[in-house]
């Protein structure tokens, strides 16, 4: 088999019209010698090998001068690559520009930029409720009251837990307000007043909580699955809500924000006592809020209670506007309020 395999290869050059030397047939007799004694697999690779040479136009000497240059170009690429994170360029060629902190050393987050950076007002008057003067008003103050008992009983004082599930919760409505506004002015070719970004900027507030919490709490498998659920029945009951009645929805909130304000009250009240451990700050708060590299559980709490009175007073304005007989867009958003 192997001198046959050989004998052919011979032929083949012959056939062709080239002239053999006695040099290259002395070395074809020692190339199948060396057949005879290595076995199978010698003969394939020099089949191969005679294969790609009687298929090429290309002269040997070329070939291996493109190869050896295709070799080195990939090297090159490659070794450009190797100091690159793979996951800043794509097939499109888009890659995110370099990005650092203020003092020079790489931004870390992908979630959120560095302008998105903000240091929470703390002065925000915290006391402030919005008395029920109306039908309107007093079905959502007992709707939300009655919204909290399940809360109380399932999570107790254990408040980590609880602000996970209330955050979950309290990032939804921002999203369906900004949404459906978004659809209207689509539809009706108008502008929104800045409520649009307004609203999306409280989503994404309260999504940031929410990933804090998730840091520090480390959420158990039935705790997900409750978060599921409360999710899936609370976005299209808020939906629904939204459709029919905005300043509703927007008092609902408003008076969700003043119980979270109290959640965030009792938290650090525990954290101040000893109850709960004054644990150091995640990385992404620190980040999210221009907190000191030292900040603890403390200021973070802190912080999260001052952005949720925001939302307590921009929810309130909104439905406010509503029972004025207007529509958000009469009015100018609370850009840039958290």
């Amino acid at each position: 088999m192997n001198r046959f395999i050989v004998r052919s290869v011979m032929q083949s050059h012959l056939s062709n019209g080239r002239s053999i030397s006695n040099g290259h047939v002395c070395s074809s007799a020692i190339v199948g010698r060396s057949l005879e004694l290595s076995g199978q697999h010698n003969v394939v690779m020099l089949v191969r090998f005679e294969w790609r040479r009687m298929m090429s136009s290309t002269p040997a000497s070329v070939e291996k001068a493109s190869s050896g240059r295709e070799e080195k170009m990939e090297n090159s690429v490659t070794e450009e690559t190797k100091g690159k994170d793979s996951s800043a360029s794509s097939y499109w060629g888009i890659s995110r520009p370099k990005i650092t902190r203020a003092d020079g050393t790489d931004w870390p987050w992908n979630c959120f930029m560095p302008w998105e950076t903000y240091s929470a007002e703390l002065s925000i008057d915290l006391k402030k409720r919005h008395v029920p003067k109306n039908f309107v008003d007093k079905f959502a103050f007992r709707t939300v009251k009655l919204l909290r008992l399940p809360t109380d009983i399932f999570f107790q004082r254990r408040y980590g837990s609880r602000a996970m599930m209330l955050e979950t919760v309290a990032a939804v409505p921002g999203m369906v307000g900004g949404m459906l506004l978004h659809l209207k002015s689509l539809r009706k070719f108008q502008q929104s007043g800045g409520w649009i970004k307004a609203l999306l900027e409280e989503a994404e507030n309260e999504r940031m909580h929410l990933m804090t919490m998730v840091e520090l709490v480390k959420p158990k498998w039935y705790e997900r699955l409750l978060v599921l659920t409360v999710q899936g029945v609370f976005f299209n009951a808020f939906f629904v809500l939204y459709m029919l009645s905005p300043k509703l929805a927007h008092r609902i909130v408003g008076y969700l924000e003043e119980e979270a304000i109290h959640s965030y009250t009792e938290y650090l009240k525990d954290i101040e006592s000893g109850a709960i451990e004054n644990v150091a700050a995640p990385a992404i708060a620190i980040d999210y809020w221009r907190l000191p590299k030292d900040a603890r559980l403390k200021e973070v709490i802190t912080v999260i209670r001052a952005d949720e009175a925001h939302h307590r007073d921009v929810n309130h304005f909104a439905s406010d506007i509503h029972f004025a007989g207007k529509e958000l867009k009469d009015a100018p958003a609370p850009l840039g309020y958290h």
